[in-house]
């Protein structure tokens, strides 16, 4: 089964993500910080984070930076869900936050799905 860590602090938003994502058969595992994405991300090796950016303690710019840094974690794609969708901050979180996607908020759930299925069908085709 496919693991998905979504990260976000809006507990409406993970209720209605989590159960979206369960019923398309992934396994979702729910983080409500940056920081908590960081730590359990080296131990648990999701097979995609679904991060938002707007985080009370870190961004997710500098988490899927972090993870991205880092040899344990670097293959694992990041798609970032957030209500962030101007050309700047889709292109910082590409250029640098190094993510594999970003989606914007309002969720469109054909939209969302699709690119968690396209990120997970290309990862690692892209890298290098």
């Amino acid at each position: 089964m496919t693991r998905i860590m979504f990260v976000d602090d809006e507990p409406d938003i993970m209720y209605l993500v989590k159960k979206i994502l369960e019923k398309e058969g992934y396994q979702v595992d729910s983080v409500y910080t940056g920081q908590e994405c960081i730590e359990r991300a080296g131990k648990e090796r999701p097979d995609l984070i679904l991060l938002d950016i707007m985080m009370p303690d870190i961004d997710g710019w500098e988490v899927s930076r972090t993870l991205k840094s880092k040899e344990e974690t670097r293959d694992i794609p990041i798609v970032m869900l957030t209500i962030r969708t101007s050309e700047n901050s889709v292109e910082k979180s590409f250029d640098y936050a190094y993510a594999d996607a970003h989606i914007g908020k309002p969720i469109n759930t054909t939209e969302m799905l699709n690119t968690i299925r396209w990120v997970l069908e290309n990862k690692g085709r892209a890298a290098g």
